[in-house]
């Protein structure tokens, strides 16, 4: 399985491949990157790790060169308000109109009050 993940040439597979947990130093993958404070900044894709999973096809994850990184964008006022607004209408149920304290489920597309109310009755 490791000589079919590893080809850090990119003959095989197009790009440099490594298998899973032996990228080399230098390149991180989004989240990594943004554990870190940075973003990929528009470079392409630089390598790629795959994880071999049987009966089913890889788990692929893209790298980015690290030293190519730009710092994360900080939030405007104007996109901390909108994330406030979107958060607020996830919480506010359709059906009565309050909000719930925490985020409707979509499976059931109100609050619990709402979606039962001989439960709350009985309670």
């Amino acid at each position: 399985m490791f000589a079919k993940c590893f080809d850090p040439n990119g003959a095989r597979h197009g790009l440099p491949t490594y298998p899973w947990r032996c990228a080399p130093d230098g390149l991180a993958t989004k989240r990594q990157l943004r554990a870190r404070g940075l973003r990929p900044g528009g470079q392409s894709v630089a390598a790629q790790i795959l994880r071999p999973r049987y009966r089913r096809g890889p788990l692929v994850a893209y790298l980015y060169r690290v030293d190519h990184a730009k710092p994360v964008r900080p939030m405007t006022p104007g996109k901390w308000s909108a994330l406030a607004k979107a958060n607020r209408a996830r919480r506010t149920c359709p059906v009565c109109r309050q909000d719930a304290g925490y985020v409707i489920p979509t499976s059931v597309g109100m609050c619990v009050p709402c979606a039962y109310p001989e439960e709350q009755r009985a309670a």
